[in-house]
């Protein structure tokens, strides 16, 4: 496999409803010797599994990725969990957050599971007929717990005890929606309006953080208010350190959601990190808080025995919100969230796993949202619990984390913008299509250029971005690399031939309703 060139490569098909990979045999061996080890050492307990989803952090927030005290926010617990795994420079979310979140629930694309914008004020969601990882790592004997931010509809059947989590605590919405219309400085005129105020209080939205076990209903725990909200990632983490020492010692592997509300705008950090900073800035304030929180979730598994035994993913679930900048997050790349610009979709992604990911590890291979599903499932010892009746567009990347030096599986990333299929990146290369022009936002715009400020473009013969080259993406090479056109026009095509029945996505306007 020393001649493997990502671009110049063949995929397998890996099933009838499954997006084709590649397979690197030394590389599956290296991961499946390692698998059979911590057997060996666990008997036929699996490995736990700890996500956390951060909210609008960009690629360029941690030190680990160039940002941390050159940005006015040091990183230390995030770097060091960084040094002791694997850093990845190429892992794609979905352009917001919702989509990206039923993505990595799911290991399908927002035009299958539907979910393609946020919903807002109490719309409902359309998780409901989705098989969630959660779902599956139930079936498998996990105990599953959801912690913070879900903002997958407040609908019943899309929240999470009625999805595969046992057990959720936090809010079903996103941090904006509870106090943008409290805050005089944003929304004067509903602030100082009774009659709005009323309005947006009559609004059929629950304004609550709320707690639910399997099967039953949300109970309020207590109103969101920007207090409240300050102190929401403070108490979303000790109740995940209480799961976390709940299981120490138990019998079941566990898989723990963990989402954070930060640093979704508005940013309103714990009075303990108000100037905590070097740049003395509430969102800079708050990536200090929540590296406080990654380290603390951290030091309990090392308190209790589990680290050795739990794989850690911490991501984002977007690029930066640059419509509200400054209080945004950083990236090097172009445009922001709301965008299939790299600035709207790529974003860090750690993984740790000690004994297992080799310790040092910078891979720019291509990760996807969309790979969590699969490649969790692997390492649970649930490969085929995969989904077999609906298309899968997630690949099994177990062997890219687990094998020294392992190989990305997949060729392709594929943008999605909404109901339009925007982009292809295949090595080096993205195949643009259309996007938002990030060029074209108003003079008067002082927020940014900002990934839903923009307007659509349609680029009717493509443009070709070398990513290595050119990462702003500001120099279409198309006519000078003719002869890569074939195979990207191909990787395209078969991608939306994917949606011919009976694999169609869902054809929703943002949302199920």
């Amino acid at each position: 496999m020393a001649d493997f060139d990502s671009i110049a490569s063949a995929t397998v098909a890996v099933g009838e409803r499954r997006e084709p990979a590649f397979v690197h045999d030394d590389d599956v061996a290296a991961a499946t010797a390692k698998l059979a080890g911590f057997t060996d050492r666990h008997g036929t307990r699996r490995p736990n599994v700890l996500v956390i989803l951060m909210d609008d952090v960009g690629w360029g927030d941690f030190g680990c990725y160039g940002g941390g005290v050159a940005v006015g926010a040091a990183t230390p617990n995030i770097d060091s969990l960084a040094r002791r795994g694997m850093l990845l420079t190429s892992a794609y979310s979905e352009p917001s957050c919702t989509p990206s979140r039923a993505t990595l629930l799911t290991g399908r694309l927002p035009m299958r599971h539907g979910l393609q914008r946020p919903p807002m004020y109490g719309e409902p969601g359309g998780l409901e007929g989705e098989i969630t990882l959660a779902a599956l790592l139930s079936d498998a004997g996990y105990v599953t717990q959801c912690v913070g931010k879900w903002h997958l509809g407040e609908n019943r059947d899309s929240q999470p005890q009625h999805v595969g989590f046992d057990d959720f605590y936090g809010f079903l919405s996103v941090s904006d929606m509870y106090t943008e219309w409290r805050d005089p400085y944003f929304f004067p005129e509903i602030v100082y309006s009774r009659a709005r105020t009323e309005w947006v209080e009559n609004q059929a939205f629950n304004k609550s953080f709320v707690h639910a076990t399997r099967g039953g209903d949300v109970e309020e725990v207590a109103e969101v208010t920007i207090p409240v909200l300050s102190e929401l990632d403070q108490r979303w983490c000790a109740y995940s350190e209480a799961f976390l020492r709940r299981m120490a010692g138990g019998e079941e592997p566990w898989f723990l959601y963990h989402n954070t509300r930060g640093a979704h705008f508005d940013n309103y950090p714990h009075e303990d990190y108000l100037g905590r900073s070097p740049a003395k800035h509430p969102y800079k304030d708050t990536i200090i808080e929540l590296d406080d929180i990654v380290g603390r979730l951290v030091a309990v598994l090392e308190e209790t025995g589990q680290l050795d035994d739990t794989i850690i993913m911490v991501t984002s679930d977007n690029g930066p919100e640059m419509e509200t900048w400054p209080d945004a997050a950083y990236t090097p790349f172009r445009c922001a969230k709301g965008s299939t610009w790299e600035g709207g979709v790529r974003v860090p992604f750690v993984a740790s796993w000690p004994g297992m990911i080799d310790a040092g590890r910078v891979d720019d291979g291509i990760f996807d949202f969309n790979d969590v599903l699969p490649t969790v499932l692997t390492l649970a010892g649930a490969a085929d619990a995969v989904p077999s009746d609906r298309f899968v567009d997630g690949i099994d990347q177990s062997s890219f984390l687990l094998a020294p030096q392992g190989r990305s599986n997949r060729k392709y990333h594929y943008y999605w913008l909404g109901q339009s299929f925007s982009a292809l990146r295949c090595g080096e290369y993205k195949f643009m299509l259309n996007a938002l022009g990030d060029d074209v936002v108003s003079q008067g715009d002082v927020h940014g250029t900002g990934g839903f400020s923009g307007v659509f473009h349609k680029f009717p013969y493509g443009k070709l971005f070398n990513l290595y080259l050119d990462p702003k993406e500001q120099h279409s090479y198309m006519i000078r690399k003719l002869a890569y056109q074939q195979a990207l026009v191909g990787g395209v095509r078969n991608h939306l031939m994917s949606f011919a029945p009976p694999n169609q996505g869902k054809l929703v306007v943002g949302l199920n309703v």
